[in-house]
């Protein structure tokens, strides 16, 4: 069932009793990951079967009594039943950064469970909704072969289009955004760091092809930084990328307790309950 959405505040302000503590809100892809998104994303895979493992990591200093030892969550690893895709909640490992955000979520797959090697991989910052990164793992979890590719670009581009995104002008078969230019979605040059199976391609020769890939990202005022930022290795299906755009640009609101600063002015709310 969708809520309807209004502007957030009425004519007169509201009695401190009646204050709701949860809103539903709009448009999704400018509305954050509600401060939850490990726990989200976590609920999602547990519900789908995959299993968790916690890395523990200790930090002591010289001279420290055992009891105020301090223990730090380092990477959860969760895995799905067949072991050819896998999830790293990787925020606590200080990962690299992507548009200036730490990496919080990696997700890889792989065709052949005997190879330590990901044909690919995904890569997701705080603040990217958490109903989108569901849908991206549910879509994952019910591919067969989660490494063939299957469909074009235009999988991506007719996904978000249908939810009223606006194809670019001198681009239209590779990038499109949203009617108020705050997010986009690109096919292209893939930044550092992001790969796909073979660590070589990290290192380009000045004559090979450049790899490509899929980017999105929030950026509600121009020039002031990003609220999220995703990125698709090179080898990501696209029809995977599909489903993450098809989400993301979903018109249905989403529930939330906490609204990013950046963007809490341009979200429409409807109280929760």
């Amino acid at each position: 069932m969708e809520a309807p959405l209004h502007p957030d505040f009425p004519l007169g302000p509201p009695a401190p009793t009646s204050v709701p503590s949860a809103y539903w809100v709009g448009p999704r892809h400018l509305a954050g990951d509600d401060g939850r998104l490990y726990d989200a994303v976590a609920d999602t895979l547990a519900g789908l079967g995959w299993t968790s493992l916690t890395i523990v990591r200790g930090r002591q200093e010289p001279d420290e009594a055992p009891e105020d030892r301090q223990v730090l969550r380092s990477t959860v690893l969760h895995i799905s039943p067949d072991t050819l895709r896998w999830a790293q909640w990787v925020l606590p490992d200080e990962p690299f950064h992507l548009g200036n955000l730490p990496i919080a979520w990696q997700v890889s797959a792989r065709s052949d469970p005997s190879s330590p090697l990901a044909q690919w991989s995904a890569y997701f910052t705080p603040d990217v909704p958490g109903e989108v990164l569901a849908d991206f793992l549910a879509a994952l979890d019910a591919r067969d072969q989660p490494a063939v590719p299957l469909g074009g670009p235009e999988l991506v581009l007719d996904a978000v289009a249908a939810h009223g995104w606006l194809r670019h002008t001198d681009r239209p078969g590779a990038r499109a955004m949203d009617p108020t230019f705050a997010s986009h979605i690109r096919l292209g040059e893939v930044p550092p760091l992001i790969q796909d199976a073979d660590p070589l391609a990290l290192v380009a020769e000045a004559d090979e092809a450049v790899l490509t890939g899929w980017q999105a990202w929030a950026e509600p005022v121009p020039g002031a930084g990003y609220l999220w930022a995703a990125s698709f290795g090179a080898g990501v299906p696209h029809d995977l990328v599909a489903a993450f755009a098809g989400s993301l640009s979903s018109s249905a609101p989403v529930l939330r307790r906490v609204l990013p600063e950046s963007t809490r002015d341009r979200l429409l709310r409807a109280p929760a309950g």
